[in-house]
């Protein structure tokens, strides 16, 4: 799905900015801290979905989503709760109040992105994750990622050549690479479906490096 997103706080862009590079099947294309720009973007733009404040000079985030004749779907960023029934009264898809967690934000994007699908209008799913390592946003592709390792906040993502270091739990990491491409086989890991090498009975083979299978995760193997 594109997407953009609009508030009058860069550091409320930021986040979004940040969240939005771990969902596979979001690609976030522009933000603005001036809603007139952004509606003048929207008028010559295709938009799936729109992240939002609703407290911003000039305009109201609530007035902004009235004035487009041509709506995307909505997600509203606040850090007000009184304006939340007037927003699902305009069909938002969700309402987001600041601060929110990734995975909160996940959540509205899965809301989003299941609706695009009844419609018929999802874009296209990416095919890489942008993973921020110190002060660097990293482009991954998936088809580079052995597997991922998980130690505490932090998850090791293992490539064919290289490793990447990124802040993120190991419930994160599972939300935030798609399903069909990556199994959890352990507390601690993750791996790439198609690059399991061998399957035994605690643990896999992937390029010549085993990583462990949990009891409890065995029966997911099966499917693969």
């Amino acid at each position: 799905m594109r997407a953009i997103a609009i508030d009058d706080e860069p550091m409320a862009l930021e986040v979004v900015r940040s969240h939005a590079a771990k969902v596979p099947f979001l690609e976030l294309v522009a933000c603005f801290t001036d809603a007139f720009k952004a509606m003048e973007y929207l008028q010559n733009e295709p938009i799936d979905l729109l992240f939002l404040d609703i407290k911003m000079p000039d305009i109201s985030g609530l007035e902004f989503v009235t004035s487009l004749q041509k709506k995307p779907m909505v997600v509203f960023t606040t850090a007000y709760s009184e304006h939340a029934v007037t927003s699902f009264e305009l069909d938002a898809i969700d309402y987001l109040l600041k601060p929110f967690s990734l995975p909160r934000f996940i959540k509205a994007c899965n809301k989003a992105h299941e609706l695009s699908q009844l419609r018929g209008t999802s874009a296209p799913a990416k095919d890489y994750v942008f993973l921020k390592t110190g002060y660097e946003q990293v482009k991954v592709y998936y088809e580079e990622i052995l597997y991922l390792e998980a130690a505490g906040n932090y998850v090791t993502f293992v490539l064919e050549d290289k490793k990447l270091l990124t802040r993120m739990t190991v419930s994160e990491a599972t939300d935030t690479l798609p399903a069909d491409k990556f199994v959890r086989v352990h507390r601690s890991y993750i791996v790439a479906k198609n690059r399991i090498d061998k399957i035994e009975r605690h643990q896999v083979t992937i390029k010549e490096n085993e990583v462990p299978v949990g009891a409890s995760y065995m029966q997911q193997l099966q499917v693969v």
